[in-house]
């Protein structure tokens, strides 16, 4: 069967965190960027044909990526490649996904005209099994597939798109940027649906001056009753990384077993590209407790309900506890942190003090010293 993936790359920003690089290179877990839950997704799926679309700061994901060789995919026509439509672009602002999949048209026409695309964001994060959710959107018949989740919508917090079902499975309602209540699933921001019914689609909401996937294309349709929507609920683990306080929320939870099992093995392995280190060195006096450690650190300090990436330096003396620490990053002896997130390769000077709280953890800057 004949599958296109496309990633988005660029549909949400986290403020400092994303000032110089897209969403889907954002570090995440230890190890690994937000794209590669994405592109192992569709690996395991064996998709070999995709596009990742991303508007602007994407050499650090291009630098990543690399040949794809991790992911079993190749940089090249017909394999993996990078979608760049505002390269060369005289506007400043993004009007949604029906204009970058036009802009990016060539890509969409390569390929048998009976092909499946299936579009992913890089804001949402799951290890799903999306044969799967192709089967179920054969057999619906149905135009489109959404794959959305149970348990994210609150009452507080705002979706993209949110949908209500009723007693039989069918759709009761839906709605764009709606801050809906807890018996709505929110979209992942994973889409089915035909080539030739994308492309009709993208060629059409263009020529009217219509360029939001949700509001105009999902939305617009089914309350026209012009557009079969087949819903896919999934049920494993679905990480929302679209503020900073939720980022920081699913990092620390990874420290929890069953929230690692579930988003690393419940379906295939995530890749991610290789990077040997030697093994972090424990000194006589540490204690950790309860975190996460890549490779190549050298710890002596004291850490507690943390998420260290490769190569963190922790001083004697230095207590840090709730925090994120990102590559290469120092921290001195006898500072404090709590609730932090340090980005990559900042330096924090002996005895600092940084205090955070929950919903609104400080962040240092890359490279910065503090």
């Amino acid at each position: 069967m004949n599958v296109m993936g496309i990633i988005f790359a660029n549909d949400a920003t986290l403020g400092e965190l994303t000032d110089k690089r897209t969403m889907a290179s954002l570090p995440f877990g230890g190890r690994y960027r937000q794209v590669d839950f994405a592109l192992s997704n569709l690996s395991s799926a064996g998709v070999r044909h995709v596009g990742i679309i991303t508007r602007h700061s994407y050499q650090s994901l291009m630098n990543h990526i690399g040949s794809g060789e991790e992911w079993g995919l190749e940089m090249e026509e017909g394999g993996m490649e990078f979608l760049t439509p505002y390269a060369m672009s005289t506007k400043d602002s993004y009007r949604g996904k029906l204009e970058s999949l036009y802009t990016a048209w060539d890509f969409l026409e390569y390929g048998p005209e009976d092909e499946y695309v299936i579009m992913i964001d890089s804001a949402v994060l799951s290890n799903i099994d999306l044969n799967k959710v192709l089967a179920a959107h054969i057999e619906s018949g149905k135009d489109i597939t959404v794959v959305a989740k149970a348990g994210i919508a609150n009452g507080s917090k705002q979706l993209d798109l949110a949908l209500k079902l009723d007693d039989k499975g069918g759709i009761a309602d839906i709605a764009v940027d709606y801050v809906a209540p807890a018996d709505y699933l929110a979209s992942m921001d994973i889409f089915v649906l035909s080539k030739r019914f994308l492309m009709e689609q993208v060629k059409e909401h263009i020529s009217h001056n219509l360029y939001h996937m949700d509001r105009d294309l999902v939305l617009g349709l089914w309350q026209k009753g012009a557009i079969g929507i087949n819903v896919f609920e999934f049920e494993g683990v679905a990480m929302f990384n679209e503020s900073i306080e939720e980022y920081f929320r699913n990092s620390l939870s990874l420290i929890k077993k069953d929230v690692r099992k579930d988003l690393f093995g419940r379906n295939h392995p995530v890749f991610t590209k290789v990077r040997d280190r030697v093994p972090t060195y424990y000194g006589e006096d540490c204690e950790i407790e309860d975190c996460i450690i890549a490779d190549g650190c050298m710890l002596e300090g004291e850490a507690e309900n943390c998420l260290l990436f490769r190569q963190v330096t922790l001083e004697k003396g230095a207590e840090i506890e709730d925090c994120i620490i990102m590559n290469d990053s120092v921290i001195g002896e006898g500072a404090e942190l709590k609730y932090v997130i340090l980005d990559k390769n900042v330096t924090i000077t002996p005895g600092t003090k940084i205090i955070g709280t929950k919903s609104s953890p400080v962040i240092i800057k890359r490279g910065e010293t503090v």
